[in-house]
């Protein structure tokens, strides 16, 4: 019996879901019929969803054949690159491993997604290459309104705008604080520093989930936050210029200021994270609350030693600390980090044991579609997945990042 053939098409920067919330694969011609609507109507000038529309015609055209042929969308990650590869080399693996097929048809709208050919190959014969390209006007006049368009996107904004904004501010904050061209240049290296290794994506992703809202309680926390922030500023200004005058050498000059603002920064995060806490345990959330609570043990431990550690560098004025007392402290916290973590996952297993999360959609930290949940095992912590084709797995309880109407998991 001859193997089916495969109308393959990516989605290498995840726009299905970036825009249309539609979470990859995509399998089947209905399915596919139905997110490429979705996207043409979230975003009408996304060639994506006229590859996706060109993918399912040439399916039918398969079809009229009495060819056994299946049209698949895989999708990436809006991060493209290594990421985003890896997210459709997993993709492609797990639908080869429940569709065996001979070979595919690779269909695409050019640029980007071509790159990942080599991918593909590795994995399945392609046995034609469809490129779909976009009747558009090519006049000069038509790049100003791309450009604008462009712009629209955050992520071309916080490039174009963001980054010379940030060195603007430094470099008038400065100014105003009789900071050192040196001390301006390190924020600007770690800047970039975060944003080459992806830890400024981690940043926002991480400040999107408090978000400031009067239909709940959160906001009430988030005043005395904010008047917490701006005393810090204020704080370790004055920190720095005391530091100054004492003539002391720039690594305690450093550790003085530091030193001065870790607490009231530390009570503006336990003051963001309480709100959080109210607000879930309002909602019935326990297992939000868990991640919350963790995030604030992992705080307070931090600045405790942090703040010894300044003492133990300055030890200018009592109390005098030794560096036997500062290494007891990171001892103590991490033995009270440990308990605290293991008393946290605990509650956090009951909670899940206790909710209804049978038939739950599965969405992968890339907004893939993993599948729908079949039930817990709670003496294993693991849950059982049904995927889009049938096939069973399972998933650790520690994968689980949110539960909300989809169960959002880490994948590897």
């Amino acid at each position: 019996m001859a193997k089916p053939i495969l109308v393959l098409c990516i989605d290498r920067d995840n726009d299905l879901y970036e825009k249309g919330k539609v979470h990859g694969p995509v399998i089947g011609r209905e399915e596919n019929l139905k997110a490429a609507s979705t996207l043409a109507l979230a975003d009408p000038e996304d060639p994506d969803a006229n590859t996706i529309f060109y993918a399912v015609k040439l399916y039918d055209q398969l079809t009229r054949d009495k060819t056994d042929v299946e049209v698949i969308t895989l999708t990436g990650h809006k991060n493209v690159g290594y990421v985003s590869d890896r997210e459709i080399s997993r993709q492609l693996n797990r639908i080869l491993t429940e569709f065996p097929a001979e070979s595919c048809i690779f269909v695409s709208d050019g640029a980007s997604d071509e790159e990942i050919l080599p991918l593909i190959r590795s994995r399945i014969k392609i046995d034609a290459v469809k490129l779909v390209v976009m009747k558009q006007a090519k006049e000069l006049e038509k790049t100003y309104f791309v450009i604008l368009e462009k712009l629209k996107d955050p992520h071309y904004s916080r490039i174009v705008f963001g980054i010379p904004a940030i060195f603007i501010l430094l470099f008038a904050i400065s100014s105003i604080m009789g900071w050192e061209v040196k001390f301006v240049g390190m924020l600007i290296g770690l800047y970039l520093l975060a944003k080459g290794f992806g830890v400024e994506d981690a940043l926002i992703n991480w400040f999107r989930d408090f978000r400031f809202s009067l239909e709940k309680n959160t906001w009430i926390p988030y005043i005395p936050a904010l008047v917490m922030l701006l005393l810090s500023i204020w704080i370790g200004q004055e920190a720095y210029t005391k530091a100054l005058s004492l003539d002391l050498d720039q690594v305690k000059n450093a550790a003085y200021t530091f030193k001065a603002v870790i607490f009231p920064v530390s009570l503006a995060m336990f003051f963001i994270f309480s709100g959080r806490c109210v607000d879930a345990y309002a909602e019935k959330k326990r297992f939000a609350i868990t991640s919350y609570a963790k995030s604030m043990v992992a705080m307070l431990l931090t600045a405790m030693v942090l703040s010894v550690g300044a003492q133990w560098v300055l030890n200018i004025e009592p109390p005098y600390v030794g560096f036997a007392d500062f290494l007891f402290v990171m001892l103590y916290t991490t033995v009270l980090g440990y308990l605290g973590t293991t008393a946290l996952q605990m509650i956090r297993k009951e909670s899940l044991t206790g909710m209804k999360l049978d038939g739950k959609d599965v969405i992968s930290d890339s907004g893939s579609f993993l599948g729908k949940v079949l039930g817990v095992d709670a003496r294993n912590e693991i849950i059982v997945i049904q995927s889009h084709l049938g096939r069973k797995f399972t998933l650790p309880f520690r994968r689980i990042t949110s539960i909300g109407e989809n169960l959002l998991v880490r994948t590897l």
